[in-house]
């Protein structure tokens, strides 16, 4: 009988049975909180992880417990990755191709939240430019070296509830600037994209899902003010005041059990082209003052195409 798993499992309870020696698996954004996190567990069960981090000198230093607890064959090698750039995406794009060693799985674990208004290098609003776009164009030039029945995780947020995606104004060039509505669209287009990486891709056995990884404390919410901290606190206060469940954070391996849940544990037809949250599948919920489930949009095949083809257009590449 599989093992029944939840909100306060830990990457480690997760995998305890599972084996990874020969798996090959990629990990963005693995020099802090989750992402060092998802490496640590994925390599401490044999996997072979590629980490893909911005600054290398910093990846180095934040990952040597990754190495120390690797096993069975487990191991871990880094190569630069600057998601707010797209030259530096293609060259690791380009790299990683050139390497020419297949994964297994891909999961997209880098991301900004609510920072204040800017663009990226190629001049897109930050948070899409970054957690969507980057991703977008970096999984899309390496989708040949995912294997037949792979599998690609996005970490979304339940904080897509707070946005829809904007076809029309992705930039914010004439909608006014809002950190956690730019947030809420970014994240709801990591769901739209595994939506669409899924239909394109489910033919050969690969699948794909986003996931959200609870409440925790690291340094995602670096840019976050203590006025935008107050705001996010007191929404969660009024959810709670209207008859939802109370906020509770998660520790790092809790928040990290989602992701290795979805990429190696859960069945794959279960999680394909779906939203994962608590290591299970998420329910659809429209009810504008729940924190859990998935909004209708984002899983919504049809926005799913419309950004893909948006996105294709931003970027100035067909995939």
């Amino acid at each position: 009988m599989a093992a029944t798993f939840g909100a306060t499992s830990t990457t480690d309870e997760v995998l305890a049975d599972i084996d990874l020696k020969g798996k090959r698996i990629l990990v963005t954004g693995a020099s802090a909180g989750l992402g060092v996190e998802t490496a640590r567990a994925l390599a401490a069960h044999g996997a072979e992880v590629v980490g893909a981090v911005r600054d290398l000198a910093k990846g180095e230093s934040a990952t040597a417990p990754v190495r120390a607890g690797a096993a069975n064959g487990g191991s871990l090698e880094l190569v630069q990755l600057d998601l707010a750039s797209l030259a530096s995406v293609r060259a690791c794009a380009d790299g990683l191709n050139r390497a020419g060693k297949p994964f297994d799985v891909i999961i997209c674990n880098a991301g900004v939240m609510a920072c204040p208004k800017g663009t990226t290098t190629d001049g897109f609003e930050t948070q899409f430019g970054t957690n969507h776009l980057g991703h977008f164009v970096l999984v899309n030039r390496i989708a040949g070296l995912l294997k037949d029945g792979g599998r690609l995780v996005n970490l979304s947020s339940a904080g897509h509830r707070f946005a829809d995606v904007d076809l029309d104004d992705p930039n914010f060039e004439r909608t006014p600037y809002a950190e956690f509505v730019a947030y809420g669209r970014s994240k709801t287009a990591n769901v739209l994209f595994a939506v669409e990486f899924d239909q394109r891709h489910k033919a050969r056995g690969v699948r794909a899902a986003a996931v959200h990884p609870g409440g925790i404390q690291t340094e995602l919410g670096r840019h976050m003010t203590p006025e935008v901290i107050k705001q996010l606190m007191d929404n969660m206060a009024a959810t709670q005041a209207a008859g939802g469940a109370a906020f509770q954070w998660k520790s790092i391996p809790q928040g990290a059990a989602t992701s290795v849940w979805t990429a190696v544990v859960a069945a794959a037809d279960a999680v394909g082209g779906r939203y994962c949250e608590d290591c299970h599948v998420a329910e659809l919920q429209n009810d504008a003052d729940a924190r859990e489930g998935v909004r209708g949009y984002a899983l919504d095949p049809a926005r799913a195409a419309a950004l893909w083809a948006l996105s294709e257009r931003l970027v100035g590449e067909r995939f």
